[in-house]
Formats: structure tokens, C-alpha cells, sequence
């Protein structure tokens, strides 16, 4: 519950739900996300992701938003679940880069109280894991390479500290029209402490049917697909314990978690 406590749940008539729709279609839906989504009096969203979303939307009240109006839509969303049940859409997962953050500051602020429940959806990290194999199955972290919210030196000193502790590592955002540049300098930073060998995987669009497509190569050779990357594109950079498995089927990352260490198999 955000805000005051004196009304009582039974006594407020709203309720704000902060969604993660996932990797874009309805079948990465939760059920219960699917079930909130049907049943929801207004759906607040980027016209991208309420696109995605369009087989459910054919009761509900729509209110479409562009991106960089991310502010605009947390207010409206927040304004209307005074008295109606809310869904407030988000890309991937609602934390992770996503709308839950900003929605909670906006209601704070605004003193909402109606209660908020935040559901959780597949991320780009997994989802981009599940196409390559097995690349993270052991300690990870995720850095933006965004510097549109985040200074990019305090980019550079996550980059450093996460490589030097040689972490599983998900790039997000690594490059705009805006931005060419970081994704090159983030890879330089990286190799000061991992290996060329270590594998890499891009993937773009992940788990997005027919557009999914995705690489497997290593440090040391990445930036050879330089151009491909775009910012539907996550980069995992691996260990330097990982490997590549080649098969009839393909190239595929592993990550040992351990294993290895205490069972012959």
C-alpha cells in the first residue's frame, strides 16, 4: 500500500496494478497478468507494448502514450485509480528498467491510496538467456548503457567493478540513434578484465517469433557485429568459466554453476 493507511482497502474504490507484459506477446503473459489485463476498467501504456497487447483490449478504456512521456502516463495512471481499477502497462518485466519505479514515485508524491500490486514478466536477460542456452545460471548483473537517466561515468564504474568481479553481464541499451558510441566503449572497459575467449551472445528481439534472431561469438570478436546491434538487442557477456557448445542444432552458451566441481557426469 502506498500512502496513508487511515482508509481501508474495503473503502477505496481503485486499484493500480503495474504490469510486465514480457517479451510482447500474449503467450509470455502470466495468467494472472492476463486475467488483471481482461478485467480492467483503464489500460495505460506505450502504443508499442498496448499493440502487443491487442487481442485483450476490446472492453477497457485505452489510454495511449508515446515514449518519453513516461512521467505523463504514471500521473494519468495514478489519477484514474482514485476510482477505477488501473492497469499500467511495462515492457519486459515492471522493475527492471520498467515502469514500476517511476509509477511508486508519482503515487507517493501524489499521496495515492489505493492499493498497488506490481506483476512480475519475463525480462530481457531471461528471455534472451533462454535463446542462447544456459549463459547465466550463476551470479549475473544487468548495467544500461543508457546515459540518458544515468551519468555515464557511473556507467563506466559499474561496468569496471562488474567485469573486474567477472560477473555474468546483460547489456541493455547498448546503442541508439543517439548513442553509437557507448556500446564500443562499454566492450573496451570489459576486456580490461575478462578474457577475448569469453563467449557472447546477442540477441535481438528476443522471443519475438519471426523477428527473434540472435549470434553467439566471443569478447575478443564482438565488435565485428558492431552494426547489428540496435536497441532491440541484449548482449550477455559470460565468464570466463563459460564455453560455447557447438551441435547439429546450433551454437549454445554454458555457464557452469558448479557442478562440475563435486559430481563426475
Amino acid at each position: 500500500m502506498v500512502g496513508s493507511q487511515s482508509q481501508s482497502q474495503s473503502e477505496a474504490k481503485g486499484k493500480l496494478y503495474i504490469i510486465g507484459i514480457g517479451p510482447g506477446s500474449v503467450e509470455q503473459l502470466t495468467v494472472k497478468a492476463r486475467d488483471v489485463i481482461l478485467n480492467s476498467d483503464y489500460i495505460v501504456g506505450n502504443g508499442t507494448y498496448l499493440d502487443q497487447m491487442a487481442s485483450l483490449l476490446d472492453k477497457q478504456e485505452i489510454v495511449r502514450s508515446a515514449m518519453g512521456k513516461e512521467v505523463d502516463r504514471s500521473r494519468k495512471a495514478v489519477e484514474l485509480a482514485q476510482e477505477n481499477i488501473v492497469s499500467m502497462i511495462s515492457g519486459g518485466d515492471a522493475n527492471i528498467y520498467g515502469m514500476a519505479g517511476l509509477v511508486l514515485e508519482v503515487a507517493e508524491h501524489a499521496g495515492l491510496n489505493v492499493e498497488i500490486e506490481v506483476l512480475p514478466g519475463v525480462t530481457a536477460i531471461t528471455a534472451a538467456a533462454s535463446v542462447l542456452g544456459a549463459p547465466i545460471v550463476n551470479d549475473m548483473c544487468t548495467v544500461s548503457l543508457s546515459d540518458l537517466l544515468t551519468p555515464w561515468e557511473v556507467i563506466e564504474k559499474r561496468l569496471d567493478a562488474a567485469a573486474s568481479a567477472d560477473f555474468v553481464m546483460s547489456l541493455y541499451n547498448p546503442k541508439s540513434r543517439q548513442r553509437k558510441s557507448n556500446f564500443s566503449k562499454a566492450i573496451e572497459i570489459i576486456r580490461r578484465h575478462k578474457d577475448d575467449s569469453v563467449p557472447v551472445g546477442l540477441v535481438k528481439n528476443a522471443l519475438r517469433d519471426k523477428d527473434q534472431d540472435y549470434i553467439v561469438t566471443t569478447l575478443g570478436e564482438v565488435m565485428d557485429h558492431n552494426d547489428w546491434v540496435d536497441m532491440s538487442t541484449t548482449i550477455l557477456i559470460t565468464t570466463n568459466d563459460s564455453r560455447i557448445w557447438e551441435s547439429a542444432y546450433g551454437k549454445r552458451i554454458i555457464t557452469p554453476r558448479g557442478y562440475h566441481r563435486k559430481y563426475d557426469y
